[in-house]
């Protein structure tokens, strides 16, 4: 895993204008759990930021629904 992977993420992670990263679900789920080692609450931020726009996954999730990441 590259360490630009979490500085993308965080990019979407602060809302910081209109910032929309592409990343896969892997890179999105390692770098929420960077900072909190909750599952609930990676999954909880994964969902909201796919939801919101801010993230679009790349790769075997790219334009699957998010109850298939379930």
């Amino acid at each position: 895993m590259t360490a630009v992977a979490p500085a993308r993420v965080r990019a979407a992670l602060e809302g910081s204008g209109e910032v929309r990263v592409d990343t896969t679900l892997l890179e999105l789920v390692w770098a929420i759990g960077e900072v909190t080692e909750d599952e609930r609450e990676v999954i909880a931020a994964v969902v909201a930021l796919i939801q919101s726009g801010r993230v679009r996954l790349r790769g075997a999730f790219r334009d699957k629904p998010l109850s298939v990441l379930r």
